[in-house]
């Protein structure tokens, strides 16, 4: 899109000195009234909306003045990001510039995950794609995709450094949102000495940690509290699969939904409430988001390679943490999730 792609670093490499100085051009190239619109992808996560606000209030703070964010599907906000910086810089996706001079994606491994957006990718005068995914296909024009951060905060923290944007509390209130987020509040693998040295940079702007943690974390309505209680009670364990490793899986429908009058964003935190299962390896939460349609969450504590199921699968995502759109019943989907098991773990990575 947008022209032939730029000759890239190996896939499982980080971004070349090629690709960082290309990105930083095609920021710096724009006129101060350049249109810029930055796109992260659908129901978005702590990681793809702090990264996308926290990179566009540094271009704000570089003098740009004409700036939208935005995502697929509908416009509204999970409750614990409503108190994020930049939000006024959000509008709906329908609104959105449609010829762009220069489109940042944010979190998003392939183009699918943008949705109706992606025709902005080819009117637009440059496409530069912020990742983490190393099942990221490559899409877009410039690539800052580096599989060894921890978060795509990451990449967004290197891109402002090199267009010297100092930070400020509200650009590090965004990024440090989504290194918690996916990092497990400094929990999972990545979380190495780097990530502990990039958040003592964002703390020192002055965040109060404990805040965001609770907002973010450990705040959640009473009806999500029972809605959580009925889904976890129909899990199922089945110590056989995943060769012997383990799976635990469970599923919510539209009904639990209305029955406990909650957003669909509610269910997003149920999966470490399940991947705790001791007996199991690999844990799974299927969300259904229309009659025979489910959003799949899944999670590896080590041995399985939980990304290599959801890309043969339609998906994407991490060694420990992927997921996919799957389709027809959930019974369908968590047999179709048992043949991939064992088809990854019967060949070498």
């Amino acid at each position: 899109m947008t022209g032939p792609a730029l000759a890239q670093s190996p896939a499982d490499a980080g971004p070349s000195g090629a690709d960082w100085a290309a990105a930083v051009a095609a920021v710096r190239a724009l006129p101060a009234d350049g249109r810029v619109l930055l796109i992260c992808h659908v129901n978005p996560d702590g990681d793809a909306l702090g990264s996308m606000l926290g990179c566009a209030l540094g271009l704000r703070r570089m003098g740009l003045r004409q700036l939208q964010a935005t995502f697929p599907g509908p416009p509204g906000v999970a409750e614990p990001f409503r108190g994020l910086p930049g939000l006024d810089l959000l509008v709906p996706a329908a609104d959105a510039w449609t010829d762009p001079d220069l489109v940042l994606c944010f979190d998003a491994a392939s183009v699918s995950r943008i949705g109706d957006l992606a025709d902005r990718l080819d009117r637009a005068g440059e496409v530069v794609v912020l990742d983490h995914h190393a099942s990221n296909t490559r899409f877009g024009r410039i690539h800052l995709v580096d599989p060894f951060a921890a978060a795509t905060s990451v990449v967004v923290e290197g891109l402002l450094d090199r267009l010297d944007v100092p930070l400020d509390r509200e650009i590090a209130e965004c990024l440090y949102v989504a290194l918690t987020t996916d990092t497990g509040s400094f929990r999972f693998a990545m979380t190495t000495p780097a990530v502990h040295e990039m958040a003592a940079r964002m703390l020192a702007t002055g965040l109060r940690p404990e805040e965001i943690s609770r907002r973010v974390f450990d705040t959640r309505p009473f009806g999500a509290v029972r809605l959580y209680g009925d889904v976890l009670g129909r899990a199922e364990l089945e110590p056989e699969a995943a060769g012997g490793l383990g799976l635990v899986w469970t599923y919510a429908t539209l009904d639990d939904l209305a029955r406990h009058g909650q957003p669909a964003y509610v269910l997003e935190a149920l999966i470490d409430s399940v991947r705790c299962t001791a007996e199991a390896d690999v844990s799974c939460v299927l969300k259904q988001v229309a009659e025979s349609e489910w959003a799949v969450s899944m999670r590896s504590k080590g041995p399985v390679d939980v990304s290599r199921v959801a890309v043969a699968l339609g998906g994407g995502g991490h060694r420990l943490a992927a997921g996919f759109t799957g389709r027809g019943s959930a019974n369908d989907i968590i047999a179709a999730i048992r043949t991939e098991l064992d088809r990854v773990l019967a060949e070498p990575e």
